[in-house]
């Protein structure tokens, strides 16, 4: 244990670094995966079959590709087509994009959870489509997709981690870095598991709030 507390002082400026990384691109891109999702989401309930249909098309193309190859893909491959983004970016724009399938789907059930008569009493007194969803739908809508909301949020934090294979240097990078250098494994990879879960607890506590609460409280 002294061995661990040790090392512990010794690592964890470094990892502290890795972890300010690690927070900068799960913010990044859970912006980013929020507002294409709500965008997907719309086009999803907006009634227009050609728009419907495409979204439903991204969403799916977007969920059968693995995070890793759309970080390769952006780091690696956009440079070829003249689009050159450091890594740190790639990472952001990767995930953000990934999981913006997933917030669609969230987004949608929320939306579509409302009472159609909602809707309908709405667009009887004259308010347009985009009124009625941003005035009505909404609103409501967001205290439905709060819990799973937060369930992305815990698993964007998580998958930060893959940004370590375009050499963004997170919390997993920068552990695995000092692992090699020193070859003190166990006391290294403990701590970054521990730097994880202390950065998820708040949010997982976060998550069963809301859920306790309930979408009509």
């Amino acid at each position: 244990m002294e061995k661990f507390a040790r090392d512990a002082v010794e690592f964890l400026p470094i990892l502290l670094n890795g972890v300010a990384l690690t927070i900068v691109v799960t913010l990044g891109s859970l912006v980013v995966s929020t507002l294409l999702g709500l965008i997907w989401a719309m086009m999803r309930v907006s009634g227009i079959r050609a728009l419907s249909w495409g979204s439903a098309a991204l969403i799916n193309m977007i969920r059968g590709i693995p995070i890793i190859v759309l970080l390769f893909y952006l780091y690696f491959v956009m440079p070829d087509l003249g689009v050159s983004l450091t890594a740190l970016q790639a990472a952001i724009i990767g995930l953000g994009v990934a999981y913006s399938a997933y917030q669609a789907e969230n987004f949608r059930a929320g939306i579509e959870a409302i009472d159609k008569g909602q809707i309908e009493a709405a667009q009887a007194i004259g308010m347009s489509w985009w009124l009625t969803m941003r005035r009505v739908i909404l609103p409501q809508a967001v205290r439905i997709v709060l819990p799973p909301y937060g369930n992305v949020m815990i698993m964007m934090l998580k998958d930060s981690s893959q940004a370590s294979t375009i050499t963004v240097a997170e919390l997993a990078l920068q552990g695995k870095l000092i692992a090699s250098s020193t070859f003190k494994n166990t006391s290294v990879f403990t701590l970054v598991a521990l730097m994880y879960l202390t950065m998820s607890i708040p949010l997982i506590l976060l998550v069963r709030h809301f859920e306790k609460r309930g979408p009509h409280r």
